[in-house]
């Protein structure tokens, strides 16, 4: 089969590679689309971070690079392994792409995104979803009932946006503010506005405030060159301030405008992930009393996220900027991410064209 695999950075090649083998407890599936994410593009520019590199391999997978890569991908299951009985050949799924030790509790509850040696399908090994076909443990697989398949592919990522809301403790009715307006900033927001929250987002790409706004997810869109975020967001709350504030950019002064701007004894939320260490206006956080919270993947998020979904108060089409087969990966792919990235949420990527 054709797959996508990382050998080094900016190294990535389009091989055939065989079939993955379908064993006892696993299922097969055929991957439809498989989305880019920012953690690919930091594997491809900065890399191998997830990834395990040539000589060190992962302590669960056991494999190193070169690794098939893609973890945002939808598919429908082709067989099953012995011993799972409560899915069916046919349905269309997704994929909660974790790679965790066995013995480790993924209950209701349970912080497994917190367990020793985590690591992601498509990153740390178990094949990925830039490839025609992959087989995984059945704990992984979630059914998508009527959900189109490519906007399935972005199940993932939202759930990343529903554990930091869940993370957040935030409720109906409360005062969100987004600094950020990325492909996580936009998805983050748009679990709020459908969880019922009021959304602002501070945001100083054109293009990007643009697609806040077309995409609905916001209730204002702000841009901290015209003016002060967090006395616009006082003004429209009676002088309060937010709620809770999520940081989406990995950019210090967005932190600094959050810390600004969430009410004394607020919560903010840090979902991006970070490549230096910013400084941290511990008088605000101390003064007012702020909860600063981080969030990493998602536990036990993927069925509430695809409920969602399937509630209708989440359009998940818009966000799907590009669809490019599996040969223009980089080309029409990563390159299109890292230069043009204003003008594209989420490209997907069709392994079979």
């Amino acid at each position: 089969m054709k797959a996508a695999r990382y050998y080094d950075r900016k190294d990535i090649r389009i091989e055939d590679i065989p079939e993955p083998e379908l064993k006892p407890g696993t299922v097969a599936i055929d991957v439809a689309w498989c989305g880019i994410c920012g953690t690919d593009l930091h594997e491809y520019l900065e890399g191998p971070i997830f990834i395990p590199p040539k000589g060190s391999p992962h302590p669960i997978s056991g494999e190193e690079a070169p690794v098939t890569i893609g973890h945002e991908f939808s598919g429908t299951i082709t067989a099953l392994g012995d011993g799972v009985t409560d899915l069916e050949v046919g349905q269309n799924v997704v994929v909660e792409p974790y790679i965790i030790h066995d013995d480790v509790d993924t209950g209701p509850g349970a912080a497994y995104q917190l367990s020793k040696d985590m690591n992601f399908i498509g990153l740390g090994g178990r094949g990925g979803g830039l490839a025609q076909k992959i087989v995984v443990q059945r704990r992984w697989v979630h059914p998508i009932g009527d959900i189109p398949l490519d906007q399935a592919a972005l199940i993932e990522p939202l759930s990343v946006g529903h554990h930091a809301f869940v993370r957040s403790g935030a409720k109906a009715g409360d005062v969100a503010i987004v600094g950020g307006a990325g492909p996580i900033g936009l998805l983050t927001s748009a679990v709020l506005k459908a969880s019922g929250l009021t959304v602002f987002i501070s945001e100083l790409s054109e293009a990007r405030k643009q697609m806040a706004r077309d995409t609905g997810v916001a209730d204002e869109v702000f841009d901290p060159r015209e003016g002060d975020v967090a006395e616009q967001v006082r003004a429209r709350t009676g002088g309060k301030g937010a709620d809770v504030g999520f940081e989406c950019s990995s950019v210090p002064a967005v932190l600094d405008m959050l810390m600004a701007t969430v009410r004394p004894g607020g919560v903010i939320v840090n979902v991006s992930i970070w490549g230096h260490k910013p400084p941290v206006d511990m008088p605000s956080l101390v003064l007012k009393e702020i909860d600063l919270r981080g969030t990493i993947g998602y536990a036990n998020d993927h069925p509430s996220t695809i409920a969602l979904v399937q509630s209708g108060k989440l359009d998940l089409a818009p966000f799907i900027t590009a669809k490019i087969p599996l040969d223009d990966l980089v080309t029409e792919g990563y390159d299109q991410l890292i230069n043009n990235n204003e003008h594209h949420v989420k490209i997907l990527v069709d392994p079979n064209a």
